[in-house]
């Protein structure tokens, strides 16, 4: 079963070794529509041995090939064809999406149009990338720098974009001749379904990609297996914290991109109305649940209720509605427990003081789905929990500052460093504050992103980085080779 307008040829399997096999445990996963509150999907749930099976078929791949020694200009080139053929399946990857998590149609094919598009430039850096370099040695003749595949990965992705993150895990790890076991989250699998027919009709050798869509019992068991060589999660902060103990714990190479508390400073030379409407906009993106969400706004004290009157009028504007309608700017949010999670921090934020300007209600006029409005808390205290911790939420905390310094220490003050952004006429400045705040991207009026450019997070927001050729280090090893003379070839 799946939604209207997706089209998987084997929901009720998993794809192990290059087949389509029935899962041992007999389970499945329900997928619910946050708009309706309906089942509108069942796939198959593996079960610990569904997860041993998946990575016996990927060590097999890598152990004996022959993705790992295929040449990277070839291994890019079946890397294009799984990419065409991704490519036009953009429709069903922008339904799947609706259908689970409730993002908006309107938005859904740009999205997923351009995170297929971006893996055309993954795929390059099997003919762009230094695989093996060779320099005079000081105390030998010749000294080689070889970079080799890490090994079997486990990529294991979230629901809120399920597609595009799974997506650059699995094109990293193949690029660099790395099996991947493909485990998404059990709210949203249907796109790594869509991933693995992509390996099957460009004709990866069996075992390369392997999918293997679970509940958390059965992830846990994934994870722990002796046999895989490196973790790719990105997911919640306490989750990975989890997982980084298992893989610290018998040395399996892990990155890590999780969670965040971003912070806007806004400066004095930046317009008022200009900053509530890139604030008040930014967070009922995809509902507010994005990792890198600027959910702390920190403006000079003097200015701070201006700005919360100016957000304020803008959320107040805003519309909220079922998903495919095409004027809707705030659709649901994924699941109950998220709805409750966010309502949890509602509650938490009235009683720690702070202002509620606006919002934090379901709306009265929808009456099935998990929708709030967007919500707004002023004059919010920095050590609350609404702004230490990650709601996942349209809510946005406006904070006051002293000045400019006090701002950065308060962006600091946080145990996350994912996103941030700067609210300034002045490119200097914005780029003098960003030196001066502990976070992996820092971008001007905004959230900014950059396709292609690094992206991960300080303290608590992870290990390691995704995106460009920085994104490619981590599925690689470096192997040091020192010679008396030169090699004939490389």
């Amino acid at each position: 079963m799946t939604p209207q307008g997706v089209n998987i040829r084997h929901p009720d399997r998993l794809f192990i070794g290059g087949e389509w096999a029935a899962p041992t445990s007999g389970l499945e996963l329900e997928i619910v529509n946050p708009n309706s509150e309906e089942v509108v999907a069942r796939t198959a749930a593996a079960g610990p041995a569904d997860m041993d099976r998946a990575v016996a078929a990927a060590r097999h791949a890598f152990d004996r090939g022959p993705w790992p020694t295929t040449s990277p200009a070839e291994r890019s080139a079946r890397l294009m064809a799984m990419i065409d053929h991704l490519e036009a399946r953009v429709p069903e990857l922008s339904a799947a999406w609706v259908a689970q998590v409730g993002g908006l149609a309107s938005f859904a094919p740009i999205m997923h149009g351009g995170s297929v598009a971006g893996l055309r430039g993954i795929a390059a850096l099997g003919q762009s990338f230094a695989w093996v370099t060779q320099q005079p040695g000081q105390v030998v003749d010749t000294a080689i720098l070889a970079r080799e595949p890490v090994g079997v990965v486990v990529g294991i992705a979230p629901w809120n974009a399920p597609f595009g993150i799974m997506a650059n895990k699995v094109f990293y790890a193949l690029v660099a001749g790395c099996p991947i076991v493909m485990k998404p989250s059990p709210e949203t699998p249907l796109e790594a379904y869509i991933i693995a027919e992509a390996a099957e009709a460009a004709g990866l050798p069996p075992g390369t990609v392997n999918l293997v869509p679970a509940e958390r019992e059965a992830s846990d068991h994934l994870i722990r297996s002796p046999h895989i060589d490196k973790v790719s999660f990105t997911g919640s902060s306490a989750a990975g914290m989890h997982i980084a103990g298992i893989c610290g714990a018998k040395m399996t190479r892990c990155t890590m991109e999780l969670g965040g508390k971003s912070a806007a400073i806004v400066r004095d030379d930046f317009p008022i109305e200009a900053a509530a409407g890139i604030l008040g906009n930014t967070i009922t993106v995809m509902s507010g649940q994005v990792c890198a969400m600027l959910s702390r706004a920190i403006v000079p004290r003097h200015r701070h209720d201006d700005l919360a009157e100016a957000i304020a009028r803008v959320m107040n504007g805003i519309k909220i509605g079922h998903s495919e309608a095409p004027d809707t700017q705030l659709g649901p949010l994924a699941m109950k427990r998220q709805l409750e999670r966010v309502e949890m921090y509602i509650e938490e934020g009235r009683k720690s003081g702070a202002d509620l300007v606006t919002g934090g209600r379901r709306p009265a006029e929808m009456n099935k789905g998990f929708f709030i409005e967007p919500t707004l808390f002023a004059n919010v205290d920095n050590r609350s929990r609404i702004a230490q911790e990650e709601i996942f939420g349209p809510v946005l905390c406006l904070i006051p500052a002293e000045d400019e310094a006090d701002a950065i220490r308060i962006a600091n003050e946080s145990d996350f460093g994912l996103n941030g952004s700067v609210l300034t006429t002045d490119p200097q400045a914005a780029y003098d504050i960003a030196r001066k705040v502990r976070t992996g991207v820092v971008g001007q009026n905004g959230m900014r992103m950059e396709f292609g450019m690094p992206f991960g997070g300080f303290k608590q927001s992870g290990i390691g980085r995704e995106g460009g050729e920085e994104g490619l280090w981590p599925y690689l090893e470096t192997k040091t080779i020192l010679l008396d003379g030169a090699p004939e070839r490389l």
